[in-house]
C-alpha cells in the first residue's frame, strides 16, 4: 500500500457560521469549551497549530452543530498533522464532557512506529549530467549536502526543505536556471517506510557577462566594479556573488547591496550582473560604552568620512578608553586598486596597564591586503616605538622599522560561524637592522579546524605558535613580544597574564604557543553548550616553557556577527575560576 503525506489542511469549516454571525452579542445558547491535548512532545506543536478545534476555542458564537463538526474534523486533522511529522498510523481519540461549563474536550494522540526513509533517489537531467567538470562537481555537492539520509524519520517540512536546499545548491553552481520537474514521497504505512525521489532539470551552464550598477549618486560605477571578484566569461557562481555583496557592504560606501543575474537560458553565455546599491551617509560619528572580561570598562568614540576627496578616499579616527588599555588611531583607506587590493595608511598611539606592566607604543604604518576573504595575502611596513615600565623595574625604550607579510587561508562552510573546515594564517616579518634598536625576525603560525560530530555536536581545535628570533628581548618593541591568557586564548587566566615574570610584572617573551580543544552540543538551531580545555604560555626560553592549562564549560549563542560565548573556566596554575565572554570569530 502507498499513500502521500498531505502538505495542506482543509480550511476551517466555519466560514458559513461566521457569515451569519453579524451581532456583537453571542447567542444565548453559545457554547464555551477548552481543549486539552494529550500527545507526545514530538507532535504536540504540530497538532496545536493544525487542528481547528483548538484554534477556534475563543470563537464567541460557537454553536452545538459547529462544535460537533469541529470535533469530528479534529480526528482527521490530528492524523494529518502527525503524518507530517512521520507518524502515519497515529491513533486519535476525542472525548467530550458536556456536563460542565466550559465544556472540557480531550484530544488524545498515541503514536506508533515513526516512518523512516528507506530509499532516496536523486536525479539530475539536462546539460549538467553531461558535463564532466562543472556538472559533475555541482551534482556531487548537491548529493553530499542532501539533508534527508536513509534512516531518518520522514517529516513533511524536512522533505520540503531538503528539496529546496538541493535545488538551491545546484542553482548556485553554473546551472542557475535549475528547476524541480518531479518529486515524490511514497509512504508505506504497513512497514513504516518512505521512498523519496527528486528529479531536477539543470538547464544550461551560465557565464557572467557585463556588470550594471544601479543606485549610484556620489561614486563612479568603476568603484563598485573594482570590488568585484567576477569577470565576464567566468562560470556563474553564487558564492562569488555573495562575496561581492559582502565586500561592498564592508566597504563603508553602501548601506544596502543586492547583486543577481537573470537566469534566462537564452542569455546563459552572457548573463548580465545587476548590482543595486543604496549609498550610506559619507560622514558618521559613533559613541559607545561597554564591558569586556579582558579589559573591563570601555568608552569609545569614532568618526569616519568615506569620501573626503570625492573619489572614495576614506578617513577613520578612533579613540578608546578602557580600564586597562587606552588607544587612538587615525587611518586613511584608499578605494580598491586593480587586482582587488586595499591600501591603508595608519598612525597609532596606545597605553596599556596590564599585570603590573605599563607600556606606551606609537606607530606609523602602510599596509596592502587582498579583498579575497578565503585566500588573503597582505604585506606592509612601518616604524614602531615603545616604552615599557614594569613595576619595580627600570623603563626600557625600543624602536623598529618592521617589514612583514602574511597569508590567511580559509576553507570553511561559513566565514563568520564555521562548523566544518580549516583556517590557517602564516606571518613573517623583520625588524630591519641598523634602523632598529635590535634586528629581529618574527614568525607566527595559526590554525583552526572544525568538524561535525553528528548533527548536533561539533569539535573545534585551535593552535597558535610564535617566535621572535633575536639574541635577547632587550631592544625589541613590546608590541612584537608575546603575552597570552584571556577570553580568546587561554581561558581561566586574566588577560595577558601569562608571560615572563619579572618581579611583580608579567612582560612579553620571545616565544609563545597556545592550543585549544572544544566540543559544542547544540540544543537547538541557535543555542548550544560547550566544554573546552585550553593550554598555552609565553616565555623567553624554550627550555623553560611550561604550558598553563585552563578548562571549563559555557554557552554558545549564534548571532548575525558570529557566535556569542559565555564561559566559566578554571586555571590550574592560579587555582582560580574566571568568567569570560566574547563575540565573533577571533582569527
Amino acid at each position: 500500500a502507498s499513500s502521500a503525506a498531505s502538505a495542506q489542511l482543509a480550511p476551517p469549516p466555519v466560514s458559513d457560521a461566521l457569515a451569519g454571525a453579524e451581532s456583537d452579542r453571542p447567542p444565548a445558547d453559545a457554547i464555551r469549551y477548552r481543549v486539552r491535548v494529550d500527545a507526545p512532545s514530538a507532535i504536540a506543536e504540530a497538532i496545536t497549530s493544525a487542528v481547528d478545534l483548538i484554534r477556534w476555542q475563543d470563537f464567541a458564537n460557537m454553536t452545538e452543530d459547529l462544535l460537533d463538526r469541529l470535533t469530528r474534523l479534529a480526528v482527521t486533522q490530528a492524523r494529518e498533522a502527525a503524518a507530517t511529522q512521520g507518524y502515519f498510523s497515529a491513533d486519535v481519540k476525542v472525548s467530550v464532557d458536556r456536563t460542565t461549563e466550559p465544556v472540557p474536550i480531550t484530544l488524545s494522540v498515541e503514536l506508533n512506529k515513526p516512518t523512516r526513509i528507506e530509499d532516496v533517489h536523486l536525479t539530475v537531467t539536462g546539460l549538467a549530467a553531461e558535463d564532466a567538470s562543472a556538472g559533475t562537481s555541482a551534482i556531487a555537492k548537491m548529493r553530499s549536502e542532501w539533508r534527508l539520509p536513509r534512516g531518518d524519520v520522514f517529516r513533511q517540512s524536512a522533505w520540503d526543505e531538503a528539496k529546496e536546499r538541493a535545488l538551491a545548491t545546484l542553482a548556485a553552481s553554473p546551472y542557475a536556471a535549475a528547476k524541480i520537474i518531479a518529486s515524490e514521497a511514497r509512504i508505506d504505512p504497513a512497514v513504516h517506510s518512505a521512498a523519496l525521489s527528486l528529479e531536477i532539470e539543470s538547464g544550461p551552464p551560465f557565464r557572467f557577462g557585463r556588470t550594471d550598477v544601479l543606485g549610484l549618486e556620489r561614486y563612479a560605477p568603476g568603484l563598485v566594479r573594482d570590488f568585484s571578484p567576477i569577470h565576464p566569461g567566468k562560470e556563474y557562481d553564487q558564492e562569488a556573488l555573495d562575496d561581492y555583496v559582502r565586500r561592498l557592504l564592508a566597504s563603508g560606501y553602501f548601506a544596502s547591496v543586492q547583486a543577481a543575474i537573470e537566469p534566462d537560458p537564452a542569455h546563459a553565455d552572457d548573463a548580465t550582473v545587476t548590482v543595486n546599491v543604496i549609498e550610506a551617509p559619507t560622514k558618521r560619528l559613533e559613541l559607545g560604552a561597554g564591558y569586556s572580561t579582558d579589559t573591563r570598562y570601555r568608552a569609545s568614540a569614532s568618526y569616519s568620512d568615506v569620501n573626503i576627496d570625492d573619489h572614495g578616499l576614506q578617513l577613520h579616527a578612533d579613540a578608546r578608553i578602557e580600564s586597562k588599555v587606552q588607544s587612538a588611531q587615525l587611518r586613511f583607506v584608499r578605494p580598491p586598486a586593480p587586482g582587488g587590493w586595499i591600501d591603508t595608511f595608519a598612525s597609532n598611539l596606545a597605553r596599556t596597564d596590564i599585570e603590573n606592566l605599563v607600556t606606551r607604543t606609537a606607530s606609523v604604518t602602510a599596509r596592502r591586503r587582498s579583498l579575497n576573504e578565503r585566500s588573503t595575502p597582505a604585506f606592509g611596513a612601518g616604524f614602531h616605538a615603545s616604552e615599557e615600565a614594569p613595576e619595580g623595574g627600570s623603563r626600557e625604550r625600543a624602536h623598529a622599522f618592521f617589514v612583514d607579510g602574511e597569508y590567511t587561508w580559509r576553507k570553511v562552510d561559513d566565514l563568520l560561524a564555521p562548523t566544518r573546515g580549516i583556517m590557517a594564517n602564516a606571518q613573517a616579518g623583520v625588524g630591519v637592522p641598523f634602523v632598529s634598536t635590535r634586528g629581529f625576525l618574527r614568525l607566527i603560525g595559526r590554525a583552526a579546524a572544525w568538524w561535525p560530530l553528528g548533527r548536533e555536536t561539533q569539535l573545534a581545535l585551535r593552535a597558535d605558535i610564535g617566535a621572535v628570533i633575536a639574541d635577547a628581548r632587550d631592544g625589541i618593541p613590546s608590541n612584537f613580544l608575546f603575552r597570552t591568557g584571556g577570553d580568546t586564548t587561554v581561558r581561566g587566566y586574566a588577560f595577558e597574564s601569562l608571560g615572563v615574570q619579572r618581579g611583580p610584572a608579567v612582560i612579553g617573551g620571545r616565544y609563545y604557543a597556545v592550543g585549544s580543544a572544544e566540543v559544542t552540543r547544540w540544543i537547538n538551531d541557535s543555542l548550544g553548550i560547550a566544554a573546552f580545555v585550553d593550554a598555552g604560555n609565553a616565555t623567553d626560553s624554550l627550555a623553560r616553557f611550561s604550558p598553563a592549562i585552563g578548562y571549563g564549560a559555557g554557552l554558545r549563542l549564534k548571532t548575525p556577527i558570529g557566535p556569542f560565548r559565555f564561559d566559566v573556566a578554571y586555571g590550574e596554575k592560579t587555582e582560580e575560576v574566571r568568567i569570560h565572554f566574547s563575540v565573533g570569530l577571533s582569527f
